[in-house]
């Protein structure tokens, strides 16, 4: 469970504590919920955060948000005043509902004991039925505190008369008693089962007949393909059966490993052309397909996704599927594959694919030997990344150019090895996200892959790795500015007003949180000792900042950001 504390929770973290929950404390509210989120998508289960009441809860929603844009199933705890002081001045006192009923999939709040137990299995099993996302349960602090408490804070001691003060102290006195009434009665809290609806038979064998007469088919994967019932294994086997060259995005990069033969990583727009069906598998047309204007006229489009409406996100105006499936996506790959165990893609398909990554691969090498006007080369940075990064490698990405570079060059090393914000294009999220992730998997080797811009969000959190013993490495690609919105402000407007930042001392930073830190200014032969000597210091339980100094570089030239 994460959290910052507040009074209004205290109850609920020492309880927590009590029953062998690890709580880890972050240093701002919307890690916790960035770490939630993490474990949530690692998991195959909830995240779990708990913040206390008004400012406490307003500093999550962007993370929230985050978390429902990216379907991820956050629990979301919540302190609140009172429930008879509600709307009269207590402390923190704020309309919480209201606000989080338009980023969380259900919301509630307690009113008594005896509805905790029931109120908490619901709005767990509904953050994950369906399309996941995050439950909002808000605490009112009088159904946390002891009972005698509670007497004492809403009655007093004061004797009442007259009539008015006694007619007030009997409706006090049946608030409390309403409150704890059943308190003690025992609850079956056994977890309730998520809803997630499947495939029919008919739609497998409409997707399969589609699917057997095509030559030059295409399989986009997105973030759902990685989600529970279905084990993210069973889900590669499935994929590498059907045969089909796919796109990864989201959390399925690293689906089918480093170098395998399916995973096309260039020139999707150009591959699109050419399909002769394209298999949409929880992949959206929304930005990031061009609202589907990439897709190819006249051909079939198999789309499936659990929720209704991104399965049908502007197929009024820019593409039409052939088929649409609203069920989960990884068991739809399953049962296909065992529905077609004898089908071939054409080979020659697969190879003029294959061609034309390496050709791209080659060209992104190329760039990157050449020099920068100033400091190093950020494609020169990536690749010595790549050389050295293991196999259990998780990375997280939290940035704008640097990171939108690192996607082209970076090879996750497996399924759920690739962190970033999704559709919601957060900045803010790597600290959070790499707590979550070291914590779930404690044997892998995690890294924060920052801008300069984005570690300026969370780079306080390397005081919660380092008092939580949770030794992660962040590389930053510092090149003083908000490069990714610069690329076009600057060209367009003719101004970098807001864009420009300075050359700053990250890696100081980080010693004074109580990591390790690093500055890599010129030579890459000193980059790439420094990356290996950062590995070792994180074995032995330190985080480790790279302050790594970058120049301009022409490779996204043209990339725009909205």
């Amino acid at each position: 469970m994460f959290t910052l504390v507040g009074g209004h929770i205290s109850p609920i973290l020492v309880a927590a504590e009590a029953v062998g929950i690890q709580i880890v404390d972050t240093r701002h509210e919307v890690t916790a919920v960035f770490a939630a989120d993490a474990v949530a998508r690692l998991s195959g289960t909830i995240g779990v955060a708990a913040v206390t009441a008004g400012p406490g809860l307003t500093n999550t929603v962007t993370a929230v948000k985050n978390a429902q844009l990216a379907e991820s199933p956050v629990l979301l705890i919540g302190g609140a005043a009172a429930g008879m002081l509600k709307g009269r001045g207590a402390l923190q006192d704020i309309d919480q509902m209201s606000l989080f009923r338009t980023v969380c999939k259900y919301c509630v709040s307690v009113t008594s004991v005896r509805d905790i137990v029931p109120s908490l299995k619901y709005a767990i099993q509904e953050a994950q039925s369906g399309t996941p996302g995050p439950v909002f349960v808000e605490f009112p602090i009088d159904v946390l505190y002891p009972c005698s408490l509670v007497k004492q804070e809403v009655l007093g001691s004061r004797k009442s008369t007259g009539l008015r003060a006694r007619l007030v102290s009997w409706y006090l006195k049946n608030y409390v008693d309403n409150l704890f009434a059943g308190a003690w009665e025992p609850r079956d809290v056994t977890p309730l089962p998520p809803i997630i609806h499947r495939a029919t038979e008919k739609e497998i064998q409409k997707s399969a007949e589609l699917l057997s007469r095509a030559k030059r088919p295409l399989l986009l994967l997105g973030s759902q393909a990685t989600l529970p019932p279905t084990p993210i294994h069973t889900v590669r086997r499935s994929v590498e059966a059907l045969g089909v060259p796919c796109f990864l995005g989201g959390m399925s990069r690293g689906l089918l490993g480093k170098n395998s033969q399916l995973q096309m990583r260039h020139q999707r727009k150009e591959a699109l052309k050419e399909a002769d069906l394209v298999i949409l598998a929880g992949t959206v047309c929304d930005f990031r397909l061009s609202y589907g204007r990439v897709l190819p006229r006249g051909v079939p489009v198999i789309a499936v996704n659990r929720d209704k409406d991104q399965l049908y996100r502007n197929s009024d105006m820019f593409w039409k599927p052939s088929l649409a499936v609203c069920a989960d996506v990884g068991s739809f790959l399953q049962e296909l594959s065992l529905f077609l165990v004898d089908y071939k893609c054409s080979s020659e398909w697969l190879q003029q694919l294959q061609d034309r990554d390496a050709k791209k691969e080659e060209q992104h090498h190329k760039m990157s030997l050449e020099p920068a006007e100033k400091y190093l080369n950020p494609l020169k940075v990536l690749f010595e990344v790549e050389k050295i990064l293991p196999d259990n490698a998780i990375l997280v990405v939290d940035g704008g150019d640097f990171v939108g570079t690192a996607a082209y060059i970076l090879r996750p090393r497996g399924p759920l090895s690739w962190l970033d914000p999704g559709a919601f294009g957060t900045l803010g999220v790597g600290g959070g996200f790499a707590l979550g992730a070291k914590l779930c998997r404690p044997d892998a080797e995690v890294w924060i892959l920052y801008g300069d811009g984005s570690c300026g969000f969370s780079v306080a959190e390397i005081d919660t790795m380092t008092r939580h013993k949770v030794p992660i490495i962040a590389l930053v690609g510092n090149d003083a500015a908000w490069t990714q919105i610069a690329r076009e402000q600057v060209p367009f407007f003719g101004s970098s007003v807001a864009c420009k930042l300075a050359y700053t001392d990250y890696q100081e930073v980080s010693k004074g949180y109580g990591g390790k830190g690093f500055l890599v200014s010129e030579d890459s032969a000193d980059l790439s000792s420094i990356l290996k000597a950062a590995q070792s210091l994180c074995r032995e339980g330190h985080t480790v900042l790279i302050n790594t100094l970058i120049g301009s570089s022409k490779f996204r030239e043209g990339s725009i950001s909205v």
